[in-house]
């Protein structure tokens, strides 16, 4: 029982839980990458490039006939669909350019606050806390007047 109750904890945890709306975003977002690339994007590079269609590039690795990858497939003859996988390239691409973008106008938004400055032993110029009175490196006893040199 014990076990059930700390996966309800972590589950329920509010980063987990964010991430698990950020991979059902992410997968959405891909669905629509994906189809931005293979429908929007490729079919004018592929006619500037002659007609090409990249979804039907492959290499036949059989001697039976076969014209489109659709149709490979529904005879079952291997094939290595080197189109499909210039199409996934450039989705990956899309898609890590616009989290690149997103990431980069949060940073501008939400700047990371200036790092507090450590504060240091007088003596032997190692860090230390800012309420201790004694050094955990040299043991020098730490007082106002000594750290304030």
């Amino acid at each position: 029982m014990g076990m059930l109750k700390e996966f309800k904890e972590f589950a329920l945890r509010g980063n987990v839980v964010d991430m698990a709306v950020g991979v059902v975003i992410g997968a959405a977002f891909g669905k629509i990458v994906s189809s931005l690339v293979t429908n929007v994007i490729m079919p004018p590079i592929g006619y500037l490039l002659g007609g090409i269609d990249f979804s039907n590039l492959f290499i036949p690795l059989s001697s039976i006939p076969v014209s489109t990858v659709a149709e490979a497939k529904e005879l079952g003859v291997p094939v290595i669909a080197y189109g499909e996988f210039i199409n996934s390239v450039i989705d990956f691409l899309i898609v890590a350019f616009v989290i690149f973008l997103i990431i980069k106008q949060m940073n501008h938004f939400f700047p990371k606050a200036p790092a507090k400055e450590v504060r240091k032993c007088p003596f032997c110029r190692e860090a230390i806390a800012d309420d201790a009175t004694r050094c955990p490196h040299c043991t020098a006893v730490i007082d106002d007047a000594a750290a304030a040199k």
